[in-house]
């Protein structure tokens, strides 16, 4: 063998200030707090994890069912269930400061001053590395607009978390727009740090036979392999619109999947559903990456990084 089919690859990345050993997430909302995946995966191997969403108070989610699987895929309507922010302080992070990861807190509220809320209560907490900002949530002071669908009220919401704290802020986008480069164009001037995209799809699944829909609310969030090309899309529109970082997800089962999101433009991914397929998914996605770097002779992952050739 060569050298550079022995040497190890550099997989490391620094997100908007965030060291990252690799650029593998554990995605928001399918890890729970990583301590209920610990007995699968050596958390200190993964780039961060990305916790499951924490808004001011507790939120008690949806009557069941809440989740169904769909042939490439899965539907779900969790309704953001957590115990509230001060529990998430007191009793579930001071499990993940024992790790060498990054700790990446996803928020989530129902109106402005529940979002600052939350922020400003995790601002100045030990394990904390940053804020990933869920817009995907109806605002009810405005009616029921949902933040992420209204580039006004999302560029109001980040600009107001952005003042709320000095930690990295990661604006979480909807796929469920138009045009999802006015969003990241809206992040961006509110000051965020960083994107990740995509959230899910809203879908709906019917029991013919009962003629009642799959799931309680009726309608959830589609996730899954079904909708990656989705995803690697709207990751390259909006990685040729601003400079910031972003971090890829939809669907990434292996390797590949996640260099598909780099090569679109992403620093960095998040696997999610493959999780409740494999809880060895994440670890199994930095191995076929690492494999990939050394089969193609690439010894830093930066490098591929937005190298997509569209001719």
């Amino acid at each position: 063998m060569n050298q550079k089919e022995t040497s190890k690859p550099d997989l490391s990345i620094d997100f908007a200030g965030i060291k990252l050993k690799n650029p593998v997430l554990a995605a928001s909302g399918t890890f729970g707090y990583g301590e209920e995946y610990a007995d699968f995966v050596d958390l200190n191997k993964l780039g961060g994890v990305i916790v499951k969403g924490v808004s001011l108070k507790p939120i008690k989610g949806n009557p069941p069912p809440r989740i169904w699987e769909t042939p490439s895929g899965m539907l779900n309507a969790i309704g953001l269930e957590n115990p509230g922010v001060e529990v998430f302080i007191n009793l579930k992070l001071p499990y993940l400061r024992q790790f060498d990861t990054a700790v990446l807190v996803n928020v989530f509220g129902y109106s402005l001053e529940e979002y600052v809320g939350v922020v400003e209560r995790l601002d100045n907490v030990s394990g904390v590395s940053g804020i990933e900002v869920n817009i995907s949530c109806p605002n009810v002071k405005a009616g029921g607009i949902v933040f992420g669908t209204n580039v006004k009220a999302a560029f109001e919401l980040l600009a107001a978390v952005r003042k709320a704290t000095k930690l990295p802020v990661i604006a979480k986008l909807s796929p469920n727009v138009t045009d999802v480069t006015e969003f990241a164009r809206a992040a961006r001037d509110a000051g965020c740090d960083g994107l990740s995209l995509i959230n899910t799809l809203l879908g709906m699944a019917i029991d013919v036979r009962c003629r009642k829909p799959r799931l309680a609310n009726c309608t959830g969030g589609l996730s899954g392999p079904a909708i990656r090309p989705v995803a690697v899309r709207m990751v390259w529109q909006a990685a040729k619109e601003v400079p910031l970082p972003i971090i890829g997800m939809g669907g990434i089962v292996t390797g590949e999947d996640a260099l598909e999101f780099i090569l679109a433009g992403a620093s960095a991914v998040a696997v999610g559903t493959a999780n409740f397929i494999d809880p060895r998914a994440t670890l199994n996605v930095i191995d076929g990456i690492e494999t990939f770097l050394r089969e193609q002779g690439v010894d830093d992952i930066k490098d591929l990084i937005g190298a997509v050739n569209v001719g």
